[in-house]
C-alpha cells in the first residue's frame, strides 16, 4: 500500500466521505472541516511509521454553538455510513472530532479569543500549539470563521515576538561566558551541556527572525532545517555541538552568534545590535553580549505592560520559563468546573508586573 500524508488522507477523507454524507443528512447545516490540532501531520512531518497510532483518515467537525446538541446524531451518522477502511487505512470514527470553535480553542488556549487577548496572554501560549492552530489545512469552512481565527493567531503581535526575541539573547547572555567557564577549568562535559542550551536558544531565534512558530523536541531541528538560515547556520551549530574542547566550541559558538546577529540587524526592526564578538571583561572568553542586545531590541518595544515587564524582568514566555511537556499543557488542564488554569502562569506576570 502507497503511504499517503495525513493532510493529503484527511483532504480526501473530507470531499469524498464527510461533505457528501453531511450534505445528505444534514442539507442545511453551515459548518467547517479541517485537519488542524495534534498529529505530525498537521506539520507536514508524518511518514509511513505515523501510522502505527493516532493516525489515519479523520478531519475535524466545527459546528456553531447552536448546533452542538446534534453531535450524538453525528456521531451514529458517522458510526453508520463511513466505511471501515478508506484508501487502504482504517477508520476509526472517535478519531473524527466534532465540536464548535470556540470550545476548541478554549480546551487549546484555554482563552475566549473572541473576547479579544491581552498582549501578555501570548506569552502564555506554547509555540507548539499555535502551530497546531495555524498549521493544517482548512477543507470548509462556510462561516469563515475558521480562516478568520487562522488569521488572528498567524504570527505574535509585534511587541511581543520583539520581547520574544529580547528574551531569547537575555538567555544567551546570562550563559554564554559559562559554556567557556566550564571548560576552562576541564569540565568539557558541562561547557558541552551548556553550549547546547545556547544552541536550542540561536535555534529559537531563528525561528522568530523569519516568524515561525518553533515545534516541540520531536519536530524541532526538522524544522529548522526548512528555515531560510539553516544551510549557512546548521554546520556552524554542529561543530559547536560536536567540539571536543571549548577553545573549539567557543570558536563556532561566535561564529554563530555573529551570523544571527546581522540576520537581525538585515531586517531592521530595532536600533542597529552589535554584531561582533568581544571579551569577556578580563577574561579571555570571547561573546556577544547577549544581555545588551536583548535591552537594544527591547527599546523598541511599545505596549506598557510589555516594557513594564521587561524592565522587571526579561524572562519570555511559557517556552521560556519551562521545558516541562505537561506544565506547557497547562492551557488545557481546563474543565467544566474551572477553565482559567493558565492564570497559574498569569500570576507570574502579574507578580513581576507589580
Amino acid at each position: 500500500m502507497k503511504f499517503i500524508n495525513g493532510i493529503e488522507l484527511s483532504k480526501r477523507f473530507h470531499f469524498e466521505c464527510i461533505e457528501p454524507l453531511i450534505s445528505r443528512h444534514f442539507p442545511d447545516l453551515r459548518y467547517a472541516s479541517a485537519l488542524i490540532g495534534p498529529g505530525s501531520e498537521v506539520l507536514g512531518y508524518d511518514t509511513i511509521m505515523s501510522a502505527d497510532h493516532d493516525w489515519g483518515p479523520r478531519v475535524l467537525l466545527f459546528l456553531q454553538e447552536e448546533e452542538i446538541s446534534k453531535v450524538d446524531a453525528f456521531i451514529q451518522c458517522l458510526e453508520s455510513n463511513v466505511p471501515d477502511e478508506f484508501y487502504g487505512y482504517p477508520i476509526d470514527s472517535k478519531q473524527t472530532v466534532i465540536t464548535s470553535l470556540p470550545r476548541f480553542l478554549k480546551t487549546k488556549l484555554g482563552a475566549d479569543i473572541s473576547q479579544g487577548l491581552q498582549p501578555i496572554d501570548w506569552l502564555t501560549f506554547p509555540s507548539q500549539v499555535l502551530a497546531e492552530i495555524v498549521g493544517g489545512e482548512v477543507f470548509r469552512d462556510d462561516t469563515g470563521q475558521l480562516m478568520s481565527v487562522r488569521k488572528q493567531l498567524q504570527y505574535y503581535p509585534q511587541d511581543i515576538w520583539l520581547f520574544l526575541m529580547a528574551s531569547t539573547w537575555n538567555r544567551i547572555g546570562q550563559e554564554e561566558h559559562l559554556a567557556l567557564r566550564a571548560g576552562y577549568v576541564d569540565d568539557e562535559i558541562g561547557s558541552s551541556i551548556i553550549a547546547s542550551r545556547i544552541i536550542r536558544d540561536i535555534m529559537n531565534l531563528c525561528f522568530l527572525l523569519e516568524k515561525r512558530f518553533a515545534p516541540y523536541p520531536k519536530w524541532f531541528g526538522t524544522a529548522f532545517k526548512k528555515l531560510d538560515c539553516a544551510n549557512e547556520l546548521m554546520p556552524l551549530l554542529l561543530n559547536v555541538q560536536f567540539a571536543q574542547t571549548w577553545k573549539v566550541r567557543e570558536e563556532a559558538l561566535c561564529l554563530a552568534y555573529e551570523y544571527i546577529a546581522c540576520k537581525h540587524n538585515r531586517l531592521g526592526i530595532t536600533d542597529r545590535i552589535d554584531e561582533e564578538v568581544t571579551l569577556f571583561y578580563d577574561r579571555p572568553f570571547r561573546v556577544i553580549q547577549g544581555s545588551k542586545i536583548a535591552q537594544t531590541i527591547a527599546k523598541s518595544i511599545t505596549d506598557p505592560m510589555i516594557r513594564k515587564l521587561n524592565e522587571n524582568r526579561l524572562i519570555g514566555g511559557i517556552d521560556h520559563i519551562t521545558d516541562n511537556t505537561d506544565f506547557r499543557l497547562i492551557n488545557q488542564w481546563c474543565n467544566s468546573e474551572n477553565s482559567t488554569q493558565r492564570n497559574i502562569l498569569r500570576l507570574v506576570f502579574d507578580k513581576i508586573l507589580e
